[in-house]
């Protein structure tokens, strides 16, 4: 808490910084308004998943939900940036890729889809067309945190904003989160609300959508995050999470918060071991990591991390042998029985796209 208090403290100070860098976008964003830069389209349904801030919103889970909702009906290629891996460039996943070489969220999609074309490029517009040209046949692009990069102009775009830190309540970097306009919200099709308590009211999803004042085309919609069963990291096999299980936690995300409330409420007893966003994990943090859940005086113990998190662990192979690490995996759940029409909106997308 005093820790939070003097952070909070220090970015009121770089206030003058957040209005420069207001200017800056706003200025990038009016370029594009007057198509003195331009958006390139492609001929071929693209889907965006973004949102305006900093941090975690859910939009890797968003993408398993769109590629598990239609792998089955159309030949998918996802493009990331590939956030922190050792490669530059343009990358399409092999069978013998690592997180170092297409970055930890494109190689989970990569573990989890591996029918699927997965890729990662900076330049996202030079991007798509060497993919397509490595995969012929694809009938659809799903980019990965792209909505803030108006290079390409997506056919449609979905905007995730946190319940706990909205986009309309926020500031920009690096006083607050924001990275893009808030106005830039009026170009997404739909927004999803997600980290939504599962039993949020009727009275506060019509306040919330008050606030963010969704324009006439705009579709918005609501998600809690929904966990699934826990499984070893290295033989697979399921796990079932008990009261009387103390919990090292183990996280290198964002907004770990979801997973401490779900802690806090399984578990008797849990210890938090907290890395930067996408951390890449050394030896060194692993005998860190054994030297902490050794120290942990409880006969029933293991360690719990997210599946970003496990894909950047998994290098380490046979020097994780003793260690009981676990996964959970995460994805969303629509609230008011929206997801139909969630899906319903997404296919329609493509099935207008194909007929024009």
């Amino acid at each position: 808490m005093i820790f939070d208090f003097f952070l909070r403290s220090f970015r009121i100070l770089l206030l003058p910084f957040a209005f420069v860098y207001w200017f800056i976008i706003w200025i990038i964003n009016k370029l594009y308004d007057l198509k003195i830069f331009r958006s390139t389209s492609f001929g071929l349904p693209i889907i965006s998943v973004g949102n305006l801030s900093v941090g975690g919103t859910g939009k890797s889970p968003m993408v398993e939900y769109l590629i598990g909702l239609l792998k089955n009906k159309y030949k998918i290629a996802t493009l990331s940036r590939g956030y922190k891996r050792k490669t530059r460039g343009y990358e399409l996943a092999h069978e013998n890729s690592t997180a170092l070489e297409i970055g930890d969220e494109p190689m989970q999609f990569h573990l989890k889809f591996p029918d699927i074309a997965v890729a990662v490029g900076e330049e996202r517009i030079f991007a798509i067309p060497q993919l397509l040209h490595d995969r012929p046949g694809t009938q659809l692009v799903i980019l990965d945190d792209a909505f803030q990069h108006r290079a390409i102009k997506a056919g449609i775009d979905i905007l995730l904003t946190d319940h706990d830190n909205l986009f309309v309540h926020d500031f920009y970097l690096p006083t607050g989160d924001l990275r893009d306009l808030k106005s830039s919200y009026k170009r997404a099709k739909i927004i999803v609300v997600t980290k939504c308590h599962p039993e949020l009211s009727g009275e506060e999803k019509n306040k919330i959508i008050d606030q963010i004042n969704p324009q006439p085309h705009q579709e918005i919609y609501f998600t809690a995050i929904e966990y699934g069963q826990c499984y070893s990291l290295l033989t697979k096999k399921g796990f079932e999470l008990k009261s009387s299980t103390t919990v090292i936690l183990l996280t290198g995300i964002a907004n770990p918060s979801p997973l401490k409330k779900l802690l806090e409420k399984y578990c008797e007893q849990y210890f938090m071991l907290q890395y930067p966003d996408h951390h890449i994990f050394t030896i060194d943090d692993l005998k860190n990591i054994r030297e902490r859940f050794e120290a942990v005086d409880a006969a029933d113990k293991i360690i719990l991390t997210t599946e970003k998190d496990a894909v950047r662990l998994a290098k380490f192979g046979q020097e994780l042998e003793g260690l009981p690490l676990y996964v959970i995996p995460i994805r969303h759940h629509f609230l008011f029985n929206e997801g139909k029409k969630f899906n319903s909106s997404i296919e329609s997308f493509i099935k207008n796209f194909e007929r024009n």
